[in-house]
């Protein structure tokens, strides 16, 4: 009998996030994804809600609208700036530029677009405004162990670095 989806079970899995509007995928995980369900929240509450009693093998899809998550799009963070005001190394669209305000807290902007003139900065959320589907693979269901349930996730070894040397640079 297959293990189900409950508290303190490990559970693997793969998932993309698909545009409903345009069924174009934005975020896509191959590599599984590891967490003790009931003890570690990796998605929102309602995917993690969905996956309860689902089994390995399973593919489940949640449908989210994203402002529930994110709130509505504020256009307010869409700077848009002269070219010739950004540094270089930050004239790429997917760049994430790491931005502070007056009262030190620090906010994560990515340049949405170039032109031969602008750069156009946005600091909403990439999935606000949007309606996703999380499309989710259950790769592995098991008893997590104690040190997992304490952990929240799988425990990797550490990397021996005994004979490790050091490398000028």
């Amino acid at each position: 009998m297959k293990a189900i989806i409950e508290e303190n079970k490990y559970v693997e899995l793969t998932y993309k996030v698909i545009d409903q509007k345009t069924r174009q995928v934005l975020t896509q995980v191959e590599f599984p994804l590891g967490y003790v369900h009931g003890v570690t929240e990796i998605l929102s509450p309602r995917v993690m809600d969905v996956l309860e009693g689902k089994s390995e093998g399973d593919i489940v899809e949640v449908h989210i609208d994203c402002n529930d998550i994110y709130g509505p799009r504020d256009e307010a963070l869409v700077v848009i700036e002269p070219i010739g005001n950004v540094p270089e190394a930050y004239r790429k669209v997917g760049t994430a530029i790491l931005m502070e305000n007056d009262n030190g807290q620090t906010k994560s902007f990515l340049v949405t677009r170039l032109d031969a003139r602008t750069v156009t900065i946005d600091g909403n959320n990439p999935l606000c405004g949007r309606e996703v589907i999380f499309k989710l693979e259950i790769v592995m269901v098991r008893d997590a162990t104690d040190e997992e349930i304490q952990y929240g996730g799988k425990l990797e070894a550490a990397p021996d670095l005994n004979n490790c040397r050091a490398v000028p640079v």
